[in-house]
């Protein structure tokens, strides 16, 4: 693991040179991985984005036998107990939005890598003994002069009555996929000119193997300087953590995160991403699954606003517990 200057300094040489590499991030941007492609072992560590992968072939990873998956998520009352420091937090005006998630033991009839190998996901990722990835959302993606992000931020259950209408009109989803919105943007403003929103609020569907879900996503964009790549680890750092993980006003958001949860988040909201050379792509580490001695926690949670109510951010916390094979 790299200390986070190391991990800068590596990012900057390898970009400067233009070599192909993958980076890893945890959630505090404290340790991290940075791996030139070709020295990646796939036995220790696989990843997928789009079309850059270095998993072998899936055929040899079929499993026919039915998925069996159980979820033991915390007790209301322990959640209530970090809601309430949350939302102190919020009525005292020290955020204005905030992520807060918990761990969930599960069980499965599925190794990690072989969750790696069957879900579907834009964005996987697994690290032998450590974790498995199966993200939707988008981080950054950079090439051709552009930088893009793509913050997810509202879920609903996607059988519910009108559920797209439901949740684009829900006031306290709107509020905080707004300020989520407002903080990439000033983020994507460090790094970026012309930054502007190039889609607003469109929903996307995700199938898992509970139920489908619709999430609300938008994507913001920005002019970037031609040799950006060449301070690629500097610049990266600059906009962590993803905002749609942590809350804003971030730095003050991450303090309250660290009191509330009382548990590591580790990798789990960290980011992990591809630059081939030309381009980068990125993702944010959600739908993540830790393996821990001889338990498995999948790790997930939510924004929460000052509108928010506890039962339904509990809930949500829930409905994010699951695997998209199917």
């Amino acid at each position: 693991m790299l200390q986070k200057s190391e991990a800068i300094d590596k990012m900057n040489a390898l970009g400067k040179a233009r070599v192909p590499f993958l980076f890893v991030i945890d959630f505090l941007a404290e340790n991290s991985l940075v791996l030139p492609l070709d020295e990646i072992k796939s036995d220790e560590l696989l990843y997928a984005l789009g079309d850059k992968t270095n998993a072998p072939a899936l055929a040899d990873h079929t499993i026919e036998e039915h998925l069996q998956f159980a979820k033991y998520p915390i007790r209301f009352k322990q959640y209530q107990k970090a809601f309430a420091h949350v939302k102190k937090n919020l009525d005292f005006g020290n955020t204005y939005l905030i992520n807060l998630t918990q761990a969930t033991p599960i069980s499965i009839n599925r190794t990690s890598k072989t969750i790696f190998y069957q879900a579907k996901a834009n964005y996987k990722l697994w690290l032998k003994d450590r974790f498995v990835v199966f993200s939707p959302e988008t981080f950054v993606r950079i090439a051709d002069g552009k930088i893009a992000s793509f913050p997810m931020k509202g879920t609903i259950d996607a059988k519910l009555p009108d559920a797209e209408k439901q949740i684009l009109n829900d006031s306290k989803e709107t509020a905080e996929h707004n300020t989520i919105v407002d903080l990439i943007r000033n983020d994507l403003s460090i790094l970026a000119t012309n930054v502007y929103v190039k889609r607003f609020r469109y929903i996307d569907r995700i199938k898992t193997n509970q139920k489908d879900l619709l999430q609300v996503c938008s994507e913001i964009e920005g002019d970037i300087a031609d040799d950006f790549f060449d301070e690629l680890g500097t610049h990266f750092f600059k906009i962590l953590p993803a905002g749609s993980i942590s809350g804003a006003p971030k730095k003050k958001t991450v303090e309250i995160i660290l009191e509330a949860e009382a548990y590591d988040r580790g990798f789990y909201t960290g980011v992990f991403g591809v630059f081939d050379g030309e381009r980068l792509d990125s993702a944010v580490m959600i739908r993540f699954i830790e393996e821990k001695k001889q338990e498995m926690l999948f790790k997930s949670g939510g924004g929460i606003t000052t509108f928010s109510e506890a039962k339904k951010e509990y809930n949500e916390l829930i409905d994010k517990v699951y695997v998209p094979i199917y």
